[in-house]
């Protein structure tokens, strides 16, 4: 009895290497409590015949830098996404590579490579240009650290950046990351990942999958599970339920499912992306309409209890997805990433703030503004209402404004409008949003259809669909223009002041808009109420024998989109005005 309690005693206060089991004594039986489960779970290494992939489907790029990481004495795999995809049959959108080299390394193997980011450092090696390039990102293995083993500052990104610099592992208040940047070994990159179905790690040239959390088991059993405690997790990154809404989109027509408890905290912790940074909002947004299963992420959304909260532009796509223009809009940006086709932000973004645009023109017109400088203050305040500054003065606004500002000059069909407009840069993405309209009815489908022949005729068919249309506007009857004095404009409602008070009581911004009927008439008595210079004697052109010379000589001559003689402009002294029955609705702006 002495002999068995010194025994225990011993082995109790035994201390063995970490991770390594005692020895047992001769004559003990196994017993399953005393295996020790690791917590970064147990390696599980698979051959091509255990999960199936088809190494077709792997990018010959993303083989090249697993290929070059390993030739240089580093461990390499394809991880995440890419892998989860492969297992289920389809071919992955992007690839990531996940090694044990740090950024420094993985940089100096590769001519066009790119550290980036702060809270978590990554590489970006890019292979090709222009629209054909392709991004590979490739990660260091990061060690799991519990968020009381990190440094804690009192700010977010923003506020305590000063202070966040030099850490490498920081937390803030809530327990949010803000700093990940622990190298570690390959069992703790995975237990820090967040889906079990995105923590399994592919080797193309040896065709082995590395599986510590038995992601193939749910992958084959089709569920979407946390890895740990979905709270702590969710918590740790709250960007990760915007994550979670997504997959679970993408994967359910495969028949994919949330566990239960993957699911219960969702809703509860939508209030943690309030501390997200505004700008990382905006991008996982786009994420949630741009990968081709918008209209399925939007019903997963409603699903699950997250139709607003998440984002205040995300409220109004959802608000407003059953409205004919934007669902359209959805729908075709669902095909064209099905099919392999780029798909820009600012397209889809002008589709779901056109009800604003729209509704604010409108008003303004029939408050008697002109409608080149009406449609400008509505998208203004559009800008303001819905996006502020996050993407609304960069390049995506930029473009936004062109493809807006494209829609009056469709309706011009003479003179050299239809060649200067077909140079513009953006042509296509106006052109496409003219479609839309064309296919909800807010305008004439024979525009649409009009400028779709126009844009991919010959040099003599287009001059003789544009003589056409200065015929067909020639025969309509002509009414002499009656010119009065334009009385002062009426005082603007108290509540233009602020944006946001003149968006409830005046244009609700929100409100889907149809093609409104006043539109002739704001334009027509924009001109016949204003006070309008003497008309001028047009200058007499003669006809060209060559379309396409002509067309050559205007690029290099410099007729852009602005400032050249055949700009559609209210400024244009070449051009008299025209009378009010013989113009289309602000077509001469």
């Amino acid at each position: 009895m002495i002999k068995k309690f010194i025994s225990k005693l011993f082995r109790k206060t035994a201390s063995p290497i970490p991770g390594e089991q005692p020895a047992p004594k001769s004559g003990d039986k196994p017993s399953a409590a005393r295996v020790k489960k690791s917590p970064f779970g147990k390696r599980h290494d698979l051959t091509a015949q255990d999960h199936g992939i088809d190494p077709k489907l792997v990018d010959e790029r993303a083989m090249d830098v697993v290929r070059t990481l390993k030739q240089a004495g580093f461990e390499a795999y394809i991880v995440g996404g890419a892998v989860r995809d492969l297992l289920v049959g389809l071919r992955p959108k992007d690839f990531d590579v996940a090694t044990n080299a740090t950024p420094e390394q993985v940089k100096s193997l590769f001519r066009r490579a790119f550290i980036i980011g702060r809270r978590f450092r990554i590489v970006h090696v890019i292979y090709g240009r222009g629209r054909e390039h392709e991004v590979i990102e490739v990660s260091t293995f990061r060690a799991h650290l519990h968020s009381s083993q990190a440094e804690q500052v009192g700010g977010n990104e923003y506020t305590s950046k000063n202070q966040l610099a030099g850490m490498k592992h920081a937390v803030d208040a809530s327990g949010r990351v803000l700093r990940d940047n622990v190298w570690g070994p390959m069992e703790e990159d995975a237990a820090r990942r967040d889906f079990t179905i995105n923590a399994m790690y592919y080797d193309p040239e040896t065709q082995i999958v590395v599986d510590y959390h038995n992601g193939i088991g749910d992958s084959k059993n089709k569920i979407v599970r946390m890895i740990g405690d979905p709270a702590l997790r969710y918590r740790e990154d709250p960007v990760r339920i915007i994550r979670a809404v997504r997959f679970g989109a993408k994967l359910k027509a495969l028949g994919f499912k949330f566990e239960d408890k993957t699911a219960a905290p969702l809703r509860e912790m939508c209030g943690l992306l309030a501390d997200v940074p505004q700008s990382r909002l905006f991008d996982e947004m786009l994420k949630l309409l741009q990968t081709g299963h918008a209209l399925a992420s939007i019903a997963q959304l409603k699903e699950l209890g997250l139709d607003t909260g998440i984002y205040p532009l995300l409220d109004v796509v959802v608000e407003m997805a059953e409205e004919p223009f934007l669902k359209l809009a959805l729908q075709d940006t669902d095909r064209r990433v099905g099919e392999g086709k780029p798909v820009a932000p600012s397209f889809l973004l002008s589709c779901v703030l056109w009800a604003d645009v729209r509704h604010g023109w409108d008003w303004r017109l029939k408050r008697g503004d002109a409608p080149m400088p009406a449609l400008q203050d509505a998208i203004d305040e559009a800008f303001n209402a819905r996006i502020g500054d996050v993407s609304g003065r960069g390049k995506l606004g930029i473009d936004m404004r062109e493809i807006w500002s494209m829609q009056p000059r469709f309706e011009k069909r003479t003179g050299n409008a239809p060649y200067s407009l077909l140079e513009q840069p953006r042509f296509r993405a106006g052109f496409d949003f003219l479609r839309l309209r064309g296919q909800t009815g807010e305008i004439d489908l024979a525009l649409s259809e009009w400028w779709e022949t126009f844009s991919t005729a010959y040099d003599d068919e287009r001059h003789a669909m544009v003589e056409a249309v200065r015929e067909s506007q020639l025969k309509k009857p002509q009414t002499p223009r009656v010119r009065v004095k334009r009385p002062a404009a009426p005082a603007a409602p108290a509540a233009e002041a602020g944006a946001d008070n003149f968006a409830a009581d005046k244009v609700p911004v929100a409100a889907p808009v149809a093609s409104p009927a006043g539109v002739l008439d704001g334009v027509e008595a924009a001109w016949q109420e204003g006070d309008a210079a003497p008309a001028k004697k047009r200058r007499r052109r003669k006809k060209p024998a060559n379309r396409s010379a002509e067309g050559a000589d205007s690029a290099q001559g410099g007729q852009g989109a602005e400032g050249g003689p055949d700009a559609p402009s209210a400024q244009n002294t070449n051009e008299a005005p025209p009378a009010p029955g013989a113009f289309a609705p602000a077509s001469d702006y």
